[in-house]
């Protein structure tokens, strides 16, 4: 049986919403690193349809933070005022 090598992956851009969503949670002291995942991703979501606060959006994403959810959502708009995005 032979074996394909995987395909390879491009890098989304340093100013996607990705990249920004994901770099604004990387701080965030998590229980484990899915839980981080899945806040980056609820952030991501937020920065795309901007329907509800943000902070629902850290509520809803159901992440085991290991600081309080006020200091975590602080945390979050520290870190994407400074990559440039408005809040």
């Amino acid at each position: 049986m032979t074996t394909k090598p995987p395909p390879s992956v491009t890098p989304a851009p340093e100013k996607s919403l990705e990249k920004i969503a994901y770099a604004s949670v990387a701080e965030i002291p998590t229980v484990e690193p899915h839980d981080r995942d899945r806040l980056g991703y609820n952030v991501w979501r937020w920065l795309a349809y901007r329907r509800d606060p943000l902070e629902l959006a850290v509520r809803t994403a159901g992440a085991r933070v290991l600081i309080g959810e006020e200091e975590a959502i602080q945390r979050i708009r520290e870190n994407l005022k400074q990559q440039g995005i408005s809040l």
